[in-house]
Formats: C-alpha cells, sequence, structure tokens
C-alpha cells in the first residue's frame, strides 16, 4: 500500500504549500461493468419510448410530442453517457489483452457502440418519418444528432490501456508512491518534478490507483530520471 504521507508540502517552485491528497481506493471493475450495461439497457428503453411516441403509443397529454421526443433523447443521452463513463473507468481497473487487437478495440470502445444503437436508429427514423409536422421533424432530428455526437464522443476512450502495459508498470514501480496533478494525463515517481510547478494540489497512491483515475502513462521525465525502462510514458 501506498504509504501515508503529509497532506501539504512546499511547491518545487518555492512558492504556497501545495495540498497532498490521497487516493482512492481502485474499487469493483465488475460492478462498474454492470452499472454500464444497466444504463446502456435504460438508454435504448428510452430510445423505445421515442420510437413509441413518433407511432402515437405514448401520448402525453400535456406536453407536445415535440417535447416528448426531445425529453427521451436527453434521457437516452444521459443513460449512455454515465453508463459509458462507468464502462472507461472500470477498464482501467481491469484492463483488457492487446493480444488481439480488434477485440482489444470493440472492448474498449463498446461505449461508443452503444451509443450508435441508442440514437442511430432514431435518427433514421427521424429523417425517413413523413407524418410529423415540419417544425417537430427539424428539431427533434438536429437535437438527435447532436445527442448521437455527444454520446459517441464521450464514449470513446482516447486514452486506453492494455493489462500488459498496466502489469508493466506494477512491476516496474511495485508499491512506489506516485503522483498525479487534477487535470494532468500523466502521473509522476516525484512529487518535484518540474512538470508539477503549476499545480497547487497533487494525489498520490500506487501506480494502479493511477492508472484507474486515468493516469496510464508514466512521465518520460520521471522515467528518465529513475532509469526506468518498458513502462509506457508520455513520449509514446
Amino acid at each position: 500500500m501506498a504509504e501515508k504521507k503529509q497532506h501539504k508540502l512546499v511547491a518545487a517552485d518555492g512558492g504556497s504549500e501545495r495540498k497532498m491528497k490521497e487516493a482512492k481506493p481502485v474499487g469493483s471493475a465488475s460492478g462498474l461493468r454492470w452499472g454500464a450495461v444497466i444504463l446502456w439497457i435504460l438508454g435504448l428503453a428510452f430510445e423505445i419510448c421515442a420510437f413509441l411516441v413518433l407511432q402515437g403509443k405514448i401520448n402525453l397529454n400535456f406536453m407536445p410530442s415535440m417535447y416528448q421526443l426531445i425529453g427521451f433523447i436527453v434521457l437516452d443521452l444521459i443513460a449512455v453517457v454515465i453508463g459509458s463513463h462507468l464502462w472507461k473507468k472500470a477498464n482501467h481497473i481491469a484492463p483488457a489483452s492487446e493480444a488481439n487487437k480488434v477485440k482489444f478495440w470493440l472492448w474498449n470502445n463498446l461505449g461508443l457502440i452503444a451509443s450508435i444503437v441508442c440514437f442511430l436508429p432514431i435518427v433514421i427514423l427521424l429523417l425517413t418519418n413523413k407524418d410529423l409536422d415540419k417544425k417537430t421533424k427539424t428539431i427533434a432530428t438536429v437535437v438527435a444528432i447532436i445527442a448521437l455526437l455527444i454520446g459517441g464522443a464521450s464514449s470513446i476512450d482516447y486514452n486506453p490501456v492494455s493489462s500488459e502495459q498496466q502489469q508493466a508498470a506494477i512491476q516496474a514501480l511495485g508499491d512506489e508512491v506516485v503522483y498525479w496533478a487534477p487535470f494532468g494525463k500523466v502521473y509522476h515517481t516525484h512529487e518535484d518534478c518540474g512538470s508539477l510547478n503549476q499545480s497547487d494540489s497533487l494525489t498520490y497512491g500506487t501506480v494502479e490507483q493511477a492508472i484507474a483515475a486515468n493516469r496510464t502513462r508514466l512521465c518520460s521525465f520521471c522515467a528518465r530520471r529513475d532509469n526506468i525502462t518498458g513502462v509506457r510514458t508520455d513520449e509514446q
């Protein structure tokens, strides 16, 4: 386990004190995956509700059909985005092997597939529907396309990690304490690393906790400073 550290230290550039926060426990990947799947199914259910509104099977008398359509699409988007966030977090806790490149890509971008399934059919149905009035069709279609784009963009894992990369980092660093900034993309082996000078606060923990927090690469400066090899860095 990471050694307990003091909660404040002097910034490397000699400035004001910098807060230190201990990383949260990694948690269960399986629980996050189940949560993601349930939310994706819920998103699909909201899409079906939008279908039923178009077919006149659902009619909320107190609300115009356009607002009903937009409401179900927005609920669909919320479910998909949260589900994809949980799935990506689970993949950083228990990543897939990159031995099979296609499977690795599909596993890391299952949220993108869920987003397409939850939005593309309703977009197509709206575009081909001849019974809707022009205003409702135009606005609902634009909202559905925007939801598809937002859901897809937020579901892609732009910083995936493989089980091989995770194990290489764990073997190289073991239980050594690493550090990362609130908005940083990498973890560091030294809290006084020059690239952390502008950070008012740091989080510290094990490399496993850093990867779970979406810091999947080691700072190249720290790697050279400690002569660490075989670990993915920000230069790769």
